[in-house]
């Protein structure tokens, strides 16, 4: 008998009818010989709804009671779709994060799993249940609910996979798999077979939706093959695994697309020894994300510091920069959330050259200005106007081959020539 752990996502669990067709999916499973643990997202749009709503009362609402409002767009997911699996005659039993033994830290909206106590679950498992627990959420050490950010999620049904020791872990989705770009942005993405950890924690942390960056973290960390799969259709996904030689040949496996970017600038910095390490740990105290830096060259004594920030930080970085700004005796800070970040990601980037020149080529040539930049070994990322990302991406795809066009022609067998 194996243990199945699949995700179902908010678009996948949107109404009445979407239940039914998971509820019919997942009683398959358990019907073909499965134990079976389901993960839910809120149903549809629920979340963003409820956040606007939280706005309308409080612009800047209290995390902890935001926490405690998120949570219950899950917890209704869970209880309906088991209420669905009742009624097809399945034996089901909703759990919230709390029930289903998730401990998580003490950092509501950005809360991190620290350990599962899966005795509760694998009870109900042994007693012939499908086991449906709401994700993106767990209990905190005030014994109050904080939820794992956007795509938490996936985190949950990850970790349990893991602690679990699941035969297989599938994150079910309004999508085919994991595609070389948003199909939505470029209509000739083409859906990957395959794809390294390494790629998609990238791709992930760099704005692809398509999983949450800490559950590839977390499948990375403790083995979880991953198959990203369509919740509507019973067909082959992509598994996310470990890399192998052939994955290196390809040179870009994918190019995302964050559109979620701020960039602040502190302006005549003091050019001294622990300036820097006194702005980013008042950043890192106040729990903001940092991902790119820039230091300009030191000019008379003084360098401007950019950085960039997830927009839905911004207001608390300027709340940590503002009297930062007086205390370091910077001469002033900018602040701009009109930008995106646009990525290339791909393992053969390790053992390819010319990749740099070429996307900074293509943007040139389409008249895209590069405000930032940023790299790894198998990572290069620019800072854009976010009015030009779609643009961006779709000319990089085109450049770099990716599509099924290019791939298709790259195929075909060429035409033999008849002598003269």
């Amino acid at each position: 008998m194996a243990l199945y752990v699949q995700k179902y996502g908010g678009s996948s669990v949107a109404d009445a009818e979407c239940m039914r067709r998971v509820a019919q999916r997942v009683f398959d499973t358990q019907k073909a010989g499965n134990q079976v643990v389901v993960v839910v997202s809120a149903m549809g749009d629920t979340t963003d709804d409820l956040i606007a709503l939280a706005k309308q009362v409080n612009p800047e609402p209290d995390e902890r009671e935001m926490d405690s409002l998120m949570a219950t767009g899950e917890m209704a997911s869970s209880a309906i779709l088991t209420m669905a699996l009742h009624s097809l005659g399945a034996k089901a039993i909703s759990m919230t994060g709390q029930q289903a033994g998730i401990q998580v830290d003490g950092t509501h909206l950005k809360a991190k799993i620290e350990k599962i106590n899966p005795s509760r679950i694998r009870q109900h498992l042994k007693q012939g249940y499908i086991v449906v627990v709401a994700g993106f959420q767990g209990m905190n050490p005030d014994a109050d609910v904080a939820t794992l950010g956007r795509g938490g999620s996936d985190t949950t049904a990850v970790a349990l996979a893991a602690v679990l020791k699941a035969d297989r872990c599938q994150i079910l989705k309004d999508v085919d798999g994991v595609f070389t770009a948003n199909p939505r942005v470029v209509p000739t993405a083409r859906k990957l077979d395959e794809i390294a950890y390494e790629e998609m924690l990238e791709l992930a942390s760099c704005g692809a939706e398509v999983l949450q960056s800490r559950a590839v973290e977390f499948a990375k960390n403790y083995n979880v093959v991953l198959e990203v799969m369509s919740s509507f259709e019973v067909k082959p996904g992509t598994l996310v695994r470990e890399e192998n030689k052939q994955m290196e040949q390809m040179i870009i496996r994918g190019i995302a697309a964050d559109k979620n970017q701020a960039k602040v600038t502190l302006l005549s910095v003091p050019d001294t020894p622990g300036v820097a390490a006194k702005i980013f740990k008042a950043l890192g105290n106040a729990k903001v994300n940092v991902d790119m830096i820039v230091q300009n060259v030191s000019a008379a004594g003084v360098t401007d510091i950019s950085f960039t920030v997830a927009k839905d930080d911004l207001n608390k970085t300027k709340r940590v920069v503002e009297p930062l700004v007086r205390d370091i005796r910077a001469t002033g800070a900018n602040f701009s959330d009109d930008l995106a970040k646009v990525s290339l990601v791909g393992v053969g980037m390790k053992s390819h050259s010319g990749v740099a020149f070429k996307m900074f080529d293509v943007l040139a040539a389409n008249k895209i200005n590069i405000e930032m930049i940023s790299t790894s070994e198998i990572k290069l990322s620019v800072v854009i106007l976010a009015k030009d990302t779609d643009r961006a991406v779709r000319a990089l795809h085109e450049a770099f081959g990716m599509g099924v066009r290019a791939r298709q022609a790259k195929a075909a067998p060429k035409k033999k020539t008849a002598r003269r």
